[in-house]
């Protein structure tokens, strides 16, 4: 836009062109085009205007209107008139002051919202960003109040959506894999010959790009080289021999696919002499490789599955390819691959061929760790799913990842194929007690966490389920069975119909074959006897009349041999005719009687051997007719036939639907009854487990026939889905056949199982929406208590509370740039250090105020004072509560698990295969089974029930009544001490400041029961692993033993081990317990040290609006209004919000009480 688009005129305002609206703008302060136009914001541009180009005059009297650049600190300066005096006032602005960047959307009406929790969210971050960019151009008094506003800012900003971690559960060839994909509605778990999906924790999230991205993490050298020498010891036998490794299952199996994979030029018998050094200096760009993390990122599900296949699949099933065979014959390389190579770049035929190279290295072996993101609806709530691994693994790093994902997981989901629910091994057989006892104590063995899917529904034998559930009088299975049965019915009497009509067919052709020989030798002989020439006939010689006459058998067909002419050469000669083959013979007839007379005067001349032209035209005329009426026949004969083999294709379909409904029925019902089946055992598994803890308890006044909790209540939710038809019906996977059960996407339980992924996530989303709009009016508050200020209060009622209360020597501690000192000899320090990582906040440019003991004095040194005294008193509440609680618990439970060893020894050793029970040991009882883990169950046994109650109950309810009776009892000291003109406010800044006292402490006490969760957690835990590290000795010592007899010595010498070592290592064992406990109840002592000296600080910075001023700088005054404007607004927004929250709330219950 040139300077002539700008019409200079004689009044006050030059008028530019905005964009992008088509509206003529007074070119006006910022504030005022934002109140003119507000909501909508408006870009003015104005550009460099040219002041030579115009004349004198008009220079003169418009020099207040030329916007000039400056380039020097590439500003804008805006020359404005002022309207009063005409005179021109320079006035500098920042492009920053300039722009209103809408940060959040504006709503007029809360039913305008369609209310979702991670919206409500998204837009409350955009209110922060607001507010930010309001007090940057703020002086916010003290040091104090900008740096915990500025930590206030950050935590709202940091907020997002909650998610819930949902972990998958399930043995080798549960499906886990296919009902995933089906979940995310796309092929992205990598299924059936990708051998590192079985073996890998994959974990699975939502992002919202139209990409599908993979961070591939790999195995540190050091857990790649710990893993290779277990491998070896699996691989070779106590000669040092290569066992036998065809069985891909066993153990030597695995470990060759494993390093034949990774390293595919090393032989069997070169393996044997090498050590594990050896083994990975064999191709050092695998070292490269480990511990590196690869990035994936692709348009879609197929190229997504091209890039993964590069590390997780098996080279060894495209070994032999056809495509690999030709990998001898050299390409001809490019011009641009040969302009590479002759500058020393990578050619790129060479790096193609190197990976499609057969004996390039297999990655999977190594990959530690997957985590996708995907767009999948499903998960767009927050729901993150992880495929834990379906069989042990030699790699302890991946099973150390499974564990920690079980801690940290929200929800469970154990999945297990249909057939196995139906059958005796239910939901109390899937779960182990180990892992039953551990749910318990992690407070998570109940119906809000666990959920069982039961798969492969479509795998359905429905004379077995109607004979297992009784359903032969079942009045919908009877419709469909007579339906079926009137089908094959029908296709019986088709079948028969077609059989007919092809032997009519097969008759009819042999006539009409015979009926052409006799009309070509007519001819023949016509032409002959025309032409003079002689002429021998064979068919219609008069011996041959009588068996051959081809007008004979109009009254019915003889046997005839089969003709092999086909039938489709005989088209040209006849169209299709819907008369039946009934009518064309009686057709037939009546044509042949009408000519009887003149055919028996010609057959009459014929075998008296005088043959005429004439009687041979009448031959050959009379033939063509038969033939005429042949075709005919045999054409309704096909039709019959194609009428037969029409209806019997639909009849097939038909039976097929029909028996596709009888397999969708007879599922249905068997997964009606695997519900009833699983949800009735998980409460029969519940009340054993209460029962047990029970009689440990009391055992004189146990009472089994009382029920500890309601059962009935106890709704485990199960899902039964056929995760392949649902991929079928959808048409997920191309070629892949129609489904083989369902016809309705409904009935294969993969809908309702997607919903359920967004209903597990609500409670969470829910409460993280409803505190961060609690959170963030509650800081708005604040903001515009302080910004409003108090109104006329004398300088000397201010001075008197900030000398008692402001813990600052000075309120104008910051420069205009909110740019700090740092601070030497704190004698907050000492005290900020002891309630844990609040020094930082509260460092002071000045000294602080002290008393006339050198004390420090003012609201936060108070409140840390007295907060110190009430953690350092629930600490010791907490310590005792465990001491007493789980102290004796752990004692016992420690002598019943040492009474039990030998016992849980010899039954592992017996239980397994030796091969199995040497490789266990060889990992130090972490293998197929966890035997440091069943050492440790009649310990954790009889601590589960106690350990549940003490960390379900509220550990933290009296500290929290203490903190908010400490704050009350400030507040009101402050009131009294307050003057009479300050009462009233001093007052109501109280009840404000309480409020948000209340809210922050509520979030504190939120993060220190996540603590306490998490401590409690691992602690639960410790004890397999200690009893791991006692046995290592004992394990190494037991592989030692070779040759003759050596499984009995090492199962001998093993089991005295046991019994030598048992006593010690389980009261050590409970020992570390309490021990763990002790540093857990620290590690709550620190988070409420930390999180209760900001709240002291909070308090003070909300009070000390009291005691500051506020400036009567001009500048400051529009910059306030602004931030005031600012945050009514957005007040205003988080009440719409509120409100149709509740909307939402309301119309889902009323939904609920409808439905």
């Amino acid at each position: 836009m040139g300077y002539k688009e700008n019409n200079i005129r004689n009044d006050c305002a030059a008028n530019v062109k905005p964009e992008p609206c088509d509206i003529m703008v007074s070119l006006n302060t910022t504030a005022d085009i934002n109140k003119r136009f507000s909501p909508e914001r408006v870009h003015v541009k104005p550009e460099p205007v040219n002041p030579s180009s115009f004349s004198a005059s008009t220079s003169t009297q418009n020099a207040s209107r030329i916007n000039a650049y400056d380039s020097q600190d590439n500003k804008l300066f805006t020359v404005k008139p002022d309207i009063a005096n005409n005179s021109d006032v320079l006035r500098r602005e920042t492009a920053a002051e300039q722009e209103t960047t809408p940060f959040y959307d504006v709503f007029d009406n809360a039913k305008d919202i369609i209310y979702a929790p991670e919206d409500a969210i998204k837009q409350g971050v955009g209110m922060v960003k607001s507010i930010k960019a309001g007090l940057k151009c703020l002086k916010l008094g003290s040091k104090l109040r900008h740096e915990v506003w500025m930590s206030e800012i950050s935590n709202l900003e940091g907020q997002a959506a909650p998610t819930t971690l949902i972990a998958v559960c399930g043995a080798t060839g549960a499906g886990k894999s296919s009902i995933l994909n089906a979940i995310l509605d796309d092929n992205i778990v990598p299924t059936s010959g990708m051998r590192a999906c079985t073996a890998v924790v994959t974990e699975i999230s939502y992002h919202g790009k139209n990409s599908i991205d993979a961070d591939v993490s790999f195995l540190s050298e050091q857990e790649w080289r710990q893993e290779l020498g277990v491998l070896m010891h699996d691989l070779l036998d106590e000669d040092g021999n290569v066992k036998r490794s065809s069985d891909l299952k066993s153990d030597a199996g695995i470990a060759w696919s494993k390093v034949h994979a990774v390293y595919p030029t090393v032989s069997q018998e070169r393996l044997v002499k090498m050590s594990v050094d050896q083994i990975m200096a064999c191709d050092p760009k695998i070292s490269q490789i480990l511990g590196t993390t690869k990035k994936i990122v692709a348009k879609d599900s197929k190229t997504f599955a091209k890039d993964i296949a590069r590390y997780i699949d098996s080279k060894d099933q495209r070994r032999g390819d056809k495509r690999d065979r030709d990998k001898g014959k050299s390409k001809e390389k490019s011009l641009m691959d040969k302009v590479r190579e002759a500058t020393g770049a990578s050619c790129r035929t060479r790096e193609k061929e190197a990976q499609n190279d057969a004996d390039a290295p297999a990655l999977w072996p190594l990959i530690r760790q997957v985590n996708v993101r995907c767009s999948a609806p499903a998960l767009s709530t927050g729901a993150i799913l992880v495929d834990l691994p379906g069989v042990a693994d030699a790699n302890a790093a991946r099973n150390n990842i499974a564990k920690d994902y079980m801690k940290k997981c929200n929800c469970i989901w154990i999945l297990a194929p249909i057939t196995r629910a139906v059958d005796d091994k239910t939901a109390r057989d899937l779960l182990g007690d180990a892992f039953k006892m551990q749910l318990m104590m992690d407070g998570n063995y109940d119906d809000h966490t666990i959920t069982f899917i039961a798969s492969k529904c479509d795998d359905i034998s429905c004379s077995e389920v109607i004979r297992a559930l009784h359903l032969e009088e079942d009045p919908e299975l009877e419709v469909i069975e007579e339906k079926i049965e009137q089908l094959q019915e029908d296709m019986s009497h088709w079948k028969r119909k077609k059989s007919s009509a092809e032997k009519v067919a097969r008759d009819v052709e042999s006539e009409l074959d015979n009926i052409r020989n006799y009309l070509r030798e007519y001819e023949a002989h016509y032409d002959a006897l025309k032409s003079g020439g002689s002429f021998t006939p064979i068919l219609t010689a008069p011996h041959a009349k009588k068996r051959k006459n081809p007008h004979e058998g109009k009254k019915g067909s003889s046997k005839r041999r089969r003709s092999s002419l086909d039938l489709s050469d005989n088209d040209d000669y006849f169209t299709a005719s819907d008369h039946s083959t009934d009518s064309d013979n009686e057709d037939d007839s009546i044509k042949v009687s009408s000519s009887e007379n003149e055919d028996d005067e010609d057959e009459a001349d014929w075998e008296n051997g005088s043959v005429t032209e004439e009687s041979l035209q009448s031959m050959i005329n009379l033939t063509k007719e038969s033939l005429k009426a042949t075709r005919e026949r045999l054409n309704a004969a096909r039709q019959q036939r194609k009428e037969a083999r029409d209806e019997l294709a639909t009849i097939t379909k038909n039976i097929a639907r029909t028996q596709k409904d009888k397999n969708a029925f007879c599922s249905l019902k068997r997964s009606e009854f695997s519900r009833d089946v699983l949800k009735e055992d998980f409460r029969v598994g519940l009340k054993d487990l209460d029962d047990a803890a029970a009689e440990q308890r009391d055992p004189n006044g146990f009472n089994p026939s009382i029920n500890i909790r309601d059962y009935d209540a106890i709704d485990l939710p199960v899902f039964t889905c056929s995760s392949r038809d649902y991929i079928r019906l959808k048409g997920q996977v191309k070629g892949d056949g129609e489904p083989n059960c369902f016809s309705n996407i409904q009935d294969t339980g993969i809908p309702d199982l997607q919903k359920w992924c967004h209903q597990l996530t609500i409670s969470s989303r829910e409460r993280a929406a409803r505190n961060f709009l609690t959170n963030l009016k509650t800081f708005a508050n604040s903001i515009q208590c302080y910004v409003q200020g108090i109104g006329d209060v004398t300088v000397a009622d201010r001075e008197s509370l900030r000398s008692r209360w402001a813990s600052e020597l000075d309120n104008d501690q910051i420069n205009d740039d909110n740019q700090y000192g740092v601070a030497f000899n704190d004698p907050f320090q000492e005290i900020l250090e002891r309630i844990g990582g609040g020094a930082e906040l509260y460092a002071l440019q000045e000294d602080p105020k002290l008393d006339a003991e050198g004390n420090p004095v003012g609201v936060t040194p108070r409140l840390c004072m007295e907060f110190g005294k009430l953690v350092d008193e629930s600490m010791n509440d907490l310590q005792k509560l465990f001491k007493d609680g789980l102290e004796d618990k752990c004692r016992v439970g420690a002598a019943n698990a040492a009474d039990a060893a030998l016992i849980t020894t010899d039954d592992f050793a017996s239980s397994m295969h030796w091969a199995t029970y040497r490789a266990t040991l060889r990992r130090h009882g972490t293998w197929r089974r966890d035997f440091n883990v069943e050492l440790v169950i009649p310990f954790t046994r009889n601590i589960a029930h106690s350990w549940g109650k003490v960390f379900e109950s509220d550990l933290f309810a009296p500290f929290e009544a203490s903190v908010i009776s400490s704050i009350e009892s400030l507040l009101k000291d402050i009131e009294e001490s307050a003057a009479s003109g300050l009462k009233d406010r001093a007052h109501m800044q109280a009840e404000l400041c309480l409020g948000e006292a209340r809210v922050a402490l509520r979030n504190t006490l939120d993060v220190v029961r996540e603590t306490m969760n998490n401590e409690q957690k691992e602690v639960s835990r410790s004890m397999a692993p200690h009893i791991q590290a006692q046995l290592i000795e004992g394990y190494d010592r037991a592989m030692e033993e070779r040759g003759t007899g050596s499984v009995a010595r090492q199962k001998a010498y093993f089991r005295g081990y046991i019994d030598d070592c048992k006593d010690n290592i389980f009261d050590d064992g409970a020992d570390v317990v309490m021990s763990r406990l002790t540093k857990a109840a620290d590690a709550i002592g620190d988070a409420l040290d930390e999180a209760l000296g900001k709240l002291a600080q909070k308090v003070e910075v909300n009070l000390s609006v009291l005691w500051e001023g506020t400036r009567d700088d001009p500048g400051q005054v529009r910059k306030r209004n602004d931030v005031i404007d600012i945050v009514r607004n957005i007040q205003q927004q988080i009440g719409l919000w509120t409100k149709a929250r509740d909307i939402k709330q309301y119309e889902a219950s009323e939904d609920v009480i409808m439905g």
